[in-house]
């Protein structure tokens, strides 16, 4: 069977993910991007071209535009691009719709984050039982392969709990994913993917799962100081994040948390925007009567992450904390990846945060066109064998470092 690839979305992570496709070409075929805004697809594919990234120069790549929201349209340009696996990683608005046609062709669905109601934040949880998990049967039925939240966090770090649970742990009893950005953009105020979306996840409450149960904490209010490999001593605030919503099913630990680190003026920033109404997704009308939504004002007042790219200096650290027994014994070990932000731009004109959300899927696409993924049915990444999904990142771009901490005797998260 042909494996062309629809990549729907033509943002950071899009770009880096058509990248990374054509590299892989010879297996994943033709790769069409769709997007409402075809001059979007466009500039990607320009930058593919420009940094040689296609390996088979007999396969097409192409662009096309299209409402995603649209199911029927969605439905037509799989169907007209003969593709047999949909990436989808527009805006988290649009994921029902895109599953939706997906389900309707029998096409294999893939996305990045959970999807969104734009008009709510901060659902009760578990997340993905508000919209995601409700058509599972109905995947199951069919046979679709749908794998949720494969970029890296969600989706890598999902696969670092399966790796714990199938070769480092007997049981677990707490899991710490921490997320730091040691870079620095040159940029007043940035954000390193969609600003809408980034702010949607930190201006509702914190759920966080502890001692097997959800909890609501404030946003921002309680943090730590870790020293991480590569970029090393970093302050981390406790957030709630989609992972969460799935690892809490599926990997049978007591407390599972999600931290990210920020700067203070980040801190600073998103305090004052929040605290006067800017990042808000309610309506209000201006003194001309004119109806906006303050967020989306501010995302277009802000910088396209994309375009911090090329002057993006430093390195990423992505990894989980695990605690837990082996053979009977206490066992710690922290699982991660380093990314340079300028190596990501040298490879595919990207900076490392898009980098790392961008090459999972492919890493996914590649082993669904292998049949070695094959679940026929909505997974979440912990579901499904980490370790031709690991070892084949180690080879494309997102290498995983494990470290036994047992023994270090540095203060570790309680």
């Amino acid at each position: 069977m042909k494996n062309n690839i629809l990549i729907v979305g033509a943002g950071g992570v899009a770009h880096v993910t058509a990248h990374k496709c054509a590299q892989h070409n010879d297996v994943l075929g033709d790769i069409c991007i769709a997007s409402r805004t075809i001059a979007k697809c466009d500039k990607i594919i320009e930058s593919i071209k420009r940094k040689n990234n296609i390996k088979d120069k007999s396969k097409k790549i192409y662009s096309r535009t299209i409402d995603a929201f649209d199911i029927p349209a969605m439905v037509k340009l799989i169907k007209e691009t003969k593709s047999s696996i949909v990436i989808n990683l527009g805006i988290s608005y649009i994921n029902m719709s895109v599953l939706e046609a997906c389900i309707e062709t029998g096409t294999v669905y893939m996305d990045t984050a959970i999807h969104e109601d734009p008009a709510k934040i901060c659902e009760d949880p578990p997340w993905y039982g508000n919209y995601e998990w409700k058509r599972m049967e109905r995947c199951k039925e069919k046979g679709v392969n749908a794998i949720l939240g494969v970029g890296f966090d969600p989706g890598v770090v999902n696969a670092y709990c399966a790796l714990a649970v199938k070769h480092h742990f007997d049981t677990i009893d707490t899991i710490d994913i921490m997320d730091v950005n040691a870079g620095n953009h040159g940029k007043y105020f940035a954000t390193n993917f969609d600003p809408e979306i980034n702010f949607r996840e930190f201006t509702g409450k914190v759920w966080t799962w502890i001692n097997r149960t959800w909890v609501s904490r404030a946003v921002h209010a309680e943090k730590i100081t870790y020293n991480f490999p590569v970029v090393g001593e970093k302050t981390v605030y406790l957030n709630g994040h989609d992972e969460l919503h799935s690892l809490y099913k599926n990997i049978h630990a007591n407390s599972i948390r999600f931290w990210m680190g920020f700067s203070d003026h980040y801190i600073n920033c998103f305090s004052v925007l929040k605290n006067i109404g800017l990042l808000s997704e309610n309506p209000v009308r201006t003194s001309d009567g004119q109806e906006i939504i303050p967020i989306k004002v501010v995302k277009a007042c802000l910088p396209d992450p994309l375009s911090l790219a090329p002057n993006y200096t430093g390195k990423t650290c992505i990894g989980n904390l695990i605690k837990g027994t082996k053979s009977g014994e206490y066992k710690e070990v922290f699982i991660y990846n380093s990314c340079d932000h300028k190596e990501c731009y040298n490879e595919v004109e990207s900076q490392a945060v898009s980098y790392t959300a961008g090459v999972p899927p492919v890493a996914a696409a590649l082993l669904v066109a292998k049949g070695i993924w094959n679940p026929k049915t909505m997974v979440n990444v912990e579901q499904l064998d980490p370790d031709p999904f690991l070892s084949l990142l180690d080879k494309i771009g997102l290498p995983t470092v494990i470290v036994d901490k047992t023994k270090d005797k540095t203060p570790v998260l309680a």
